[in-house]
């Protein structure tokens, strides 16, 4: 049997709800086929809900804390050291050392910016902060083909550097970031194919698409994505009970809410021609191909209309694979995959298992996912006090940006969610919710001993990831003297 290939699609704010019956009035009918051929997971999660940090996750396999990346990549917290590791862990990297042909287009967002990065894009933006980077070769974390950029949110004027392009030697282009990607993409697949002998000795790619929309500025779109999305009443636009439509959220997301989703149809339809060139190149039946997102976004949802938050619409991403006849759709309800476990289960689906780093500290939930079955590697959160392999459990991270900013853990389970907040001025306070019951978090449970029992599962969650917080005492203390019981 060949060495399987990897296609992993990356969407930028991409909301899991919208490829759920029930969920967003948005078309999606490629990803809805791959779903159908394959398997979509309804608990995947990003721990850490905004670009940066999800995306050193999934490419490292180790939390904030190690990786590096505690923020988002940009001139300001640069200072500070965010930025990937030079020697954090990557997939990529595993998969370069077996042999594989590895590429990556796309948004990056996980060089720090140094000050000659200041001229691209639009320069100094936000209080003098500039986010965009070029990536040195020897900080591309495994990857030999790029054709990438830091992060711009220029969609219709974007720009990248290439394998051997130099700081200052950016291609500028015109026309829709994930058009152009997904262009130079096939690209990548038809000189694979051409390359392969139809045998086991060809050489596997791994090849990572990252698409920055349907992440703002929501206007720019070509008019041909141009949809009827703007006929709809703000009640069928945004129909939840967790949106009051006539707060501030809910009017600006119900205007908001047709160019999202017009974005989302497009990049569906990116999808699509990526499927197509797989058939056409028959290279279908060998490749992995996977979709999913950096984080999702509130649209109105708890007053709230982005990310970085610890509510599902911000939490959930998509996780669409398909793999003909070697995925089980079993997993779909019943598998978790979070951030960290992204890395070592890519691994283990490809059959490098036993390759997984050491250093990677999330889980390979590639057995559950598998239609043969298997045993799973690692120790993420997925293992232990916090759950197992089919029983998914998910930690969440917010870092404070400052002396007075919040401090924020949380624990999140297939049926349960527990948050806790350290304010200084305020102290320690909580959320719980029943998922199972309350999907769209509407009730906080205040039941004492509920509390007590998810305070110390978070503080073992933790404690078992390796995991240092002043939030590890705020709950002892939450525990001690509030509910007059000890961890």
């Amino acid at each position: 049997m060949p060495t399987p290939n990897l296609l992993f699609i990356v969407a930028d704010q991409f909301r899991a709800m919208c490829l759920e019956p029930g969920g967003d009035p948005v078309s999606t009918p490629n990803l809805d086929a791959m779903a159908s051929d394959g398997v979509s997971l309804a608990h995947a999660v990003s721990s850490y809900p905004v670009c940066s940090p999800h995306r050193a996750m999934m490419i490292s396999g180790q939390y904030p804390d190690a990786n590096g990346v505690t923020h988002n990549v940009n001139s300001q917290t640069a200072t500070w050291g965010v930025g990937l590791r030079p020697d954090a862990p990557s997939w990529a990297s595993a998969l370069r050392d077996a042999g594989y042909n590895t590429g990556y287009i796309g948004k990056w967002h996980l060089e720090a910016p140094v000050p000659e990065d200041a001229i691209h894009g639009t320069g100094p933006l936000e209080d003098g902060r500039y986010w965009d980077a070029w990536s040195p070769p020897d900080r591309r974390h495994g990857f030999d083909f790029w054709y990438s950029y830091g992060c711009c949110d220029e969609h219709l004027t974007p720009h990248y550097w290439t394998s051997d392009a130099g700081r200052h030697q950016r291609t500028n282009v015109a026309g829709w970031s994930a058009a152009h990607e997904t262009d130079v993409a096939i690209g990548f697949l038809e000189r694979a194919a051409s390359m392969a002998s139809g045998d086991a000795d060809r050489t596997p790619f791994a090849l990572a698409v990252s698409w920055n929309p349907p992440h703002q500025p929501y206007d720019q779109l070509p008019l041909v994505h141009n949809t009827s999305y703007g006929a709809l009443p703000p009640a069928e636009l945004l129909n939840r009970p967790n949106v009051d439509l006539d707060s501030p959220a809910g009017r600006e997301a119900a205007t908001i809410a047709p160019l999202y989703y017009a974005a989302v149809s497009a990049i569906d339809a990116q999808v699509g021609r990526l499927l197509a060139t797989l058939d056409a190149l028959h290279l279908a039946q060998d490749t992995l191909v996977i979709f999913t997102s950096d984080h999702g976004q509130q649209m109105g949802s708890q007053g709230l209309i982005y990310k970085n938050v610890p509510y599902e619409e911000s939490m959930r991403i998509p996780w669409v694979m398909r793999w003909p006849g070697r995925l089980t759709s079993s997993a779909a309800d019943s598998v978790g995959i979070s951030s960290v476990d992204i890395a070592p289960t890519l691994l283990g689906l490809l059959g490098l298992g036993e390759q997984v780093p050491a250093a990677m500290h999330g889980t390979d939930v590639s057995p559950a996912l598998l239609a043969h079955g298997g045993e799973a590697q690692g120790g993420g959160a997925q293992g232990g006090e916090a759950g197992n392999l089919g029983t998914p459990s998910s930690l969440y991270f917010y870092y404070p940006r400052n002396s007075s900013d919040v401090d924020i853990r949380g624990l999140r389970t297939a049926s349960t969610k527990f948050i806790a907040r350290f304010q200084p001025a305020s102290g320690l306070s909580t959320e719980l919710f029943d998922l199972a019951g309350d999907p769209f978090e509407l009730e906080n449970i205040t039941d004492p001993s509920a509390i007590r029992h998810w305070a110390g599962s978070l503080s073992n969650a933790l404690a078992a990831a390796g995991h240092s917080w002043n939030g590890d005492q705020a709950l002892k203390v939450l525990a001690n003297t509030k509910l007059g019981v000890q961890l």
